[in-house]
């Protein structure tokens, strides 16, 4: 490892963007100054978000400080993974391919499709009358 005070890497999910620094530390996770069991409610949010850092066993060795904004709290949510990924690769190169083959250092490029023309929604068509 470097000498640096932290590592840090940005996320991306949907329309949500995260900046996360990962400082060596206890564990604690803070999210926009709050703590990450209070910005994310939602059990499977937290799994999302800490599990890079259980696959590569740190979950104790640093304290994450993320700045999220943009989009849901699902989509911020996969943006914070994205960004704990980048940020523990940049801490060790070593752990890349161990995250790789997780899943977590690719961007999920999937997004609300766009409405068309024509149509309800993106796909969703007007009901067809035969007479």
């Amino acid at each position: 490892m470097s000498t640096a005070r932290y590592y840090e890497a940005v996320g991306r999910r949907k329309t949500s963007s995260a900046r996360v620094r990962l400082y060596p530390g206890t564990g604690t996770v803070l999210v926009n100054e709050r703590p990450a069991v209070e910005y994310f409610p939602r059990q499977t949010d937290m799994l999302t978000i800490m599990r890079p850092l259980q696959t590569t066993d740190l979950a104790a060795a640093y304290n994450v400080s993320i700045h999220v904004a943009g989009g849901g709290l699902a989509g911020q949510a996969g943006a914070v993974a994205h960004g704990i990924a980048r940020a523990l690769c940049v801490a060790d190169e070593n752990l890349r391919p161990v995250l790789k083959k997780g899943g977590f250092l690719e961007r999920d490029a999937r997004a609300k499709e766009r409405k068309h023309y024509g149509l309800k929604r993106a796909r969703k068509a007007p009901q067809y009358t035969k007479r």
